[in-house]
């Protein structure tokens, strides 16, 4: 379906584009777009991909113009732009807001004004009963993306979105961390050793996204259903893989950290559709008939549990050894497999 199309990636240098990249541009894609503000990152790009079906915009998400100008003849939108930094957004929540909120108003209006097919937007698992500032400005972006579709007819722009958790070896997550203190002989420092967290690869990210653009109708949201791990387990688990000898020093709770994670509400469960390998969450689009809110009520909620990284699959220390073996960051670290991993 991507066949002579033009896809548009909004923060596409981060970990996500590079995914999408490596997976589209051996692909009949027409035109791949690449939206964000880091003239270095893209320049990196550029010189590492040397491909020209791929086509860089500096812009901004907060400014409308810039998406504007990047969206003129897109068929399909990847909208993978946002502040994803728990600690940064709690010191500057309302720069949180401008990114995550108002850039992704701008984003869409912006497709139903340029008429494009669809846009996949990217949310967390943050943004489910949120307590930081990132989790809170990602549930808005879902709330304005619901709003959005209720507007919108099935012919018009379609918006969706994936929600997910951590993605293992992305920029800025934990991984990196430990192996960076192991090779240097450091103390692993962990937060809580009970803390848990879902497991999911960049490759399965973007099959996510994949997904949701082929079956994605207006204001659904899909969810993989991804397996867990304790924060102990993984610093245990990468420094068996290293051969490390470093010690577990924990820390204690950072700003704005939960425990564990939620991918799905309890009142979201009462309406999912099981997919098999997801979960599809669809819109709900009761209007502001009043009745529906203080006279006609749902299904009782009180016997379900929300989906959370507590509850789904627990990886064992041999189960994570294994998928943590076969992500392009271990393999590059360890020396081993191809060395045409992604460049991130």
């Amino acid at each position: 379906m991507f066949t002579d199309k033009t896809l548009l990636i909004t923060g596409g240098t981060g970990s996500f584009g590079n995914a999408v990249l490596k997976k589209f541009l051996k692909t009949g894609i027409k035109e791949i777009r690449i939206l964000s503000r880091d003239e270095k990152k893209q320049n990196d790009m550029r010189s590492y991909y040397r491909n020209d079906k791929l086509k860089f915009y500096i812009g901004d998400v907060r400014d409308y113009s810039s998406i504007n100008y990047a969206m003129k003849g897109v068929d399909y939108v990847f909208h993978a732009a946002a502040l994803k930094q728990v600690p940064s957004c709690e010191f500057y929540p309302m720069e949180a807001v401008k990114t995550n909120v108002i850039g992704t108003e701008n984003v869409i209006n912006s497709a139903v004004e340029n008429k494009v097919k669809k846009i996949i937007l990217l949310s967390t698992d943050k943004a489910v009963y949120p307590i930081n500032s990132m989790g809170m400005t990602k549930g808005l972006m879902e709330k304005l993306m619901l709003s959005k579709s209720r507007s919108l007819s099935e012919e018009e722009t379609i918006i969706c979105a994936t929600r997910y958790g951590n993605v293992m070896g992305s920029r800025g997550s934990v991984i990196p961390l430990f192996i960076d203190q192991i090779k240097n002989k450091m103390d692993i420092t962990i937060t809580d050793p009970n803390m848990t967290r879902f497991m999911m690869s960049l490759e399965e990210a973007v099959e996510l996204v994949i997904y949701c653009f082929i079956h994605g109708k207006q204001g659904d949201i899909f969810v993989q259903k991804s397996p867990a791990s304790t924060i102990e387990n993984l610093a245990i688990a990468l420094n068996e893989i290293f051969k490390g000898e470093s010690k577990i020093n924990i820390i204690g709770t950072r700003h704005g950290e939960k425990l564990f994670e939620t991918l799905i509400t309890r009142e979201e469960m009462t309406k999912i559709d099981d997919l098999g390998r997801y979960y599809r969450i669809p819109l709900d689009d009761r209007d502001l008939n009043y009745n529906k809110y203080f006279y006609e009520g749902k299904e009782d909620i009180s016997f379900l549990k929300d989906y959370n990284s507590h509850n789904t699959k627990r990886l064992n220390l041999e189960e994570l050894k294994s998928l943590l073996l076969n992500l392009d960051l271990i393999k590059n670290q360890l020396n081993i497999g191809s060395k045409d991993e992604v460049y991130v």
